[in-house]
């Protein structure tokens, strides 16, 4: 493999995520996200963290703010109810000091919304599918903006390698711990007592 595939493989999972990153930056920049990016803090009760699967991404990151005494749940944005966490994220999850043997998936239609949730997506299209399935534009945000390094697209590591699986992974904590920083600051009832 090239140092330039390598490079992508390792940081951004595929060309495909290389590109989303970018994009997403460039929507950033542009200002186009900006509704998703300064929620409310100090009013939210519940942080759930949103995917495409609720196997990988948002249960790694339920697994994190769980650990930092976060009220919390996770979803995915089409998903089977029930599902385990999938396998190399149980692994990866291991390596950084974090449990997901017992997670269960949960389906957008099997979640209950309440008002003073705030919903975390992975991607700006999951910030969409959020607003389109009727979840209020300002109960949504995205979790990147809170990541270091900054990165509003966090791309989907399913069936990736196992080196993107640790960025992606180490890039949900940063940005979890990042959050959960402004949610003491704004005294976020989300956080446990």
């Amino acid at each position: 493999m090239s140092k330039t595939l390598t490079l992508i493989d390792t940081n951004y999972g595929t060309a495909r995520g290389l590109v989303r990153t970018v994009l997403g930056q460039v929507a950033y920049i542009s200002g186009s996200i900006n509704p998703f990016l300064n929620p409310r803090l100090e009013s939210i009760e519940r942080i759930v963290f949103v995917c495409l699967g609720n196997i990988n991404r948002s249960a790694f990151a339920e697994a994190v703010a769980s650990a930092l005494g976060v009220k919390t749940c996770s979803i995915g944005l089409s998903t089977t109810t029930g599902h385990p966490a999938f396998e190399k994220a149980i692994q990866t999850a291991d390596l950084l000091g974090f449990e997901l043997r017992n997670h269960s998936a949960t389906n957008l239609t099997d979640y209950e919304f309440r008002p003073n949730d705030l919903l975390l997506a992975m991607e700006i299209r999951h910030a969409h599918q959020l607003r389109d399935a009727g979840i209020p534009t300002e109960a949504i945000a995205l979790l990147g903006h809170w990541s270091a390094p900054h990165r509003v697209h966090l791309h989907d590591p399913h069936t990736l390698s196992d080196a993107y699986f640790r960025t992606c992974f180490t890039l949900l904590r940063s940005a979890v711990e990042g959050l959960v920083e402004d949610l003491k600051t704004a005294k976020s009832p989300s956080l446990k007592t």
